[in-house]
């Protein structure tokens, strides 16, 4: 059986980053589900409340859906997380 591995008991490392993005936008969290949809990834409202509070994976293709929503590089994503590494 697959034991899945928290990072400081996280499933994700840019929860935070994608709350943030949200809330810089005014976006609530079905506008974000929305432009979402838009461009073809159906994330639920209630899957991005988990993506924000580090209780759901984020799979690749995700992880770049949100960039591309929030017009922002890979790196700004993850620059958090990165500079916590350092």
């Amino acid at each position: 059986m697959n034991k899945i591995i928290k990072y400081n008991d996280k499933l994700n490392v840019i929860g935070k980053t994608v709350r943030k993005y949200r809330e810089l936008n005014n976006w609530s969290l079905s506008q974000l589900s929305d432009k979402l949809m838009f461009i073809g990834l159906d994330i639920p409202k209630s899957s991005l409340t988990n993506i924000e509070n580090g209780k759901r994976i984020v799979k690749e293709y995700e992880f770049y859906g949100l960039c591309k929503v929030f017009d922002i590089s890979m790196e700004d994503m993850l620059k958090d997380f990165i500079n916590e590494l350092k």
